[in-house]
């Protein structure tokens, strides 16, 4: 089997066609870059990556005079490759047979100094009010791999920054490396190409095309991609130290593709959003779409506290008076006319919530109805890359998905479990007038979806029940209205458009008067104490057989793709 060897120890890379870069990932050993991403083409410009590099053959090690860029220099069987660390190798691991005039690692190592101290001569050092400091791949290389001192005595070359190139986005011009990542994701990916390298050289400056600044709708992945802070989200700029921050693994709410993400949060408030790498999900990166909107879960308008109609006004009430109450009234329409009660279950609520709901609504009766609540689409999928007119080009990297919602496939398949089919929000609405009870489980963070949905004509039934992020035409009918919580501050699953199941933990609290939609069915159910969504995930594990992976302890972190004729 294709052996390569990596600080002298050996690694089967099978049929896998990899670079010395990922060879040496596959054998737990980094070796530092900055230009080099899985997802870009290799220009191999930064010269992070030189390692050495030689052959195996008939027990014999041949290495090459020079090093050479590992993210350019493909393995092979035989292939032998020592890096700058190689004097931190495991020691069980007997050495390979070099002549004995050569020194493993030195040249690499003294390569890999020289090349950071080239990058430093003209940067800023400007750590300090860096928003990049933290995470700094010039940072930590520098600590782990150059020279503490500079030797630099004449005036640093420093252009001015330019933050109008775009209006998410600024440039810190002085602190970029030029590794072009940013470059060539605009042509590779989103294939809109704003940027590009001016000048040559010394002088040589990341800009934009006169007149076409960078607001394509990937635009802020190159925030992400930049290893070094040369370029700062605006959104997120001067609002938030990376070390105060605590990353959750999480899924974005906003569409159907349903992009795994790093929601940073300090105090249970999100300060930020970024892609995280999931290939079974959208790859490397995420829409800016998702990546800035999650301003909804802080608005002012937000719905915080459970209301009650009496008469003509509206008061605030507490849970321990809005529960019973609300729970007789459900369970009297229902006692009176089973077959006038509607649930609406939307596509904006996790599995398990939707599991819960759908127990107790089908525990009153089997005749009262499960409704798949409003369902947001928004013209069609948007592809990239784009060409220079904008239409989209094969193969295509990334989809922004017109469905705007997370989970309608999940919560379908709960729907199809307890009543054998699907109805949609639509069959109701027109005659949610001649309704006994009309329950709506909301928690959508565009009200104009709801709006949309409802419609002008639009009668309330008897007795309304409405939980969701903001105040709709619904609310404004209805006599309960409940908080609803965002997908931050919940924890759950959710079903993207490909059947992908990703489960994911609370990342902030929602407001103190409010209770998640789990804890409200929990109550509703009669069930005492505080509901824990992995003891639901079981009950759904166990009850829906597209779900029997979710009873396992620990859930893959990149999710896992159900059986799509069981759903």
């Amino acid at each position: 089997m294709p052996t390569v060897y990596v600080n002298d120890k050996p690694v089967d890379i099978g049929t896998q066609r990899l670079n010395c870069v990922q060879a040496a990932e596959l054998a737990g050993v980094m070796v530092p870059h900055y230009c080099y991403h899985p997802a870009l083409t290799v220009v191999a410009s930064c010269r992070m990556c030189l390692v050495e590099v030689g052959e195996l053959k008939d027990g014999k090690v041949t290495m090459q005079p020079k090093v050479l860029p590992g993210c350019q220099t493909p393995v092979k069987d035989g292939s032998v490759i020592v890096t700058g660390d190689y004097v931190k190798k495991d020691k069980s691991v007997p050495a390979l047979a070099y002549d004995p005039a050569y020194k493993p690692g030195v040249r690499a190592k003294g390569a890999q100094a020289d090349t950071l101290e080239g990058l430093l001569l003209n940067h800023p050092l400007d750590c300090p009010v860096c928003d990049k400091a933290g995470e700094c791949k010039l940072q930590d290389y520098s600590y782990e791999f150059g020279r503490s001192e500079s030797r630099m005595v004449d005036s640093k070359n420093q252009p001015p920054n330019k933050p109008g190139i775009s209006s998410k986005i600024t440039l810190f011009t002085d602190r970029c490396i030029m590794c072009t990542r940013c470059v060539r994701f605009t042509r590779e990916i989103s294939g809109t190409a704003e940027l590009t390298v001016t000048n040559r050289g010394h002088h040589s400056e990341i800009d934009v095309f006169p007149g076409h600044p960078l607001e394509n709708k990937l635009a802020g992945n190159v925030v992400d991609l930049c290893p070094v802070g040369a370029l700062g989200s605006k959104d997120f700029l001067y609002t938030q130290r990376v070390w105060y921050m605590k990353d959750v693994d999480g899924v974005c709410s906003l569409c159907s593709t349903g992009c795994s993400i790093h929601v940073d949060v300090n105090k249970d408030r999100v300060y930020r959003l970024r892609a995280r790498e999931n290939p079974d999900a959208q790859g490397y990166f995420m829409c800016d779409d998702g990546r800035y909107g999650y301003h909804f879960a802080s608005a002012a308008d937000r719905i915080a506290r459970p209301q009650v109609k009496a008469g003509d006004a509206v008061k605030n009430a507490a849970w321990h008076e809005v529960l019973p109450t609300l729970k007789a009234d459900i369970e009297a329409a229902a006692k009176k006319d089973a077959k006038g009660v509607v649930a609406v279950l939307s596509p904006f609520l996790t599995v398990e919530e939707a599991f819960l709901f759908a127990t107790y609504f089908k525990g009153l009766s089997k005749d009262v109805r499960l409704v798949l609540g409003p369902v947001p689409v928004i013209g069609q999928d948007d592809k990239y890359p784009k060409d220079v007119k904008g239409n989209a080009v094969e193969p295509t990297k990334f989809t922004i998905r017109a469905e705007k919602c997370p989970n309608r496939r999940g919560v379908e398949a709960v729907l199809k479990q307890f009543q054998g089919s699907v109805i949609p929000f639509a069959d109701v609405a027109a005659k949610a007038g001649s309704l006994a009870a009309l329950v709506f489980v909301g928690g959508y963070p565009n009200k104009e979806a709801v709006e949309a949905a409802v419609g002008s004509g639009w009668t309330a039934p008897a007795l309304l029940v409405v939980q969701d992020l903001f105040p709709t035409a619904l609310t404004a009918a209805a006599k309960y209205v409940l908080p609803a919580t965002a997908s931050f501050e919940k924890d759950g699953t959710f079903v993207n458009h490909a059947g992908l199941a990703q489960t994911f933990p609370r990342a902030t609290l929602p407001p103190k008067e409010a209770r998640s939609e789990l804890q409200i069915a929990f109550d509703l159910l009669g069930r005492r104490g505080l509901v824990q969504a992995a003891a639901i995930r079981k009950e759904v594990a166990k009850a829906i057989a597209a779900f029997a992976h979710l009873a396992e302890e620990k859930a893959p972190k990149a999710g896992k793709r159900l059986e799509l004729q069981t759903i």
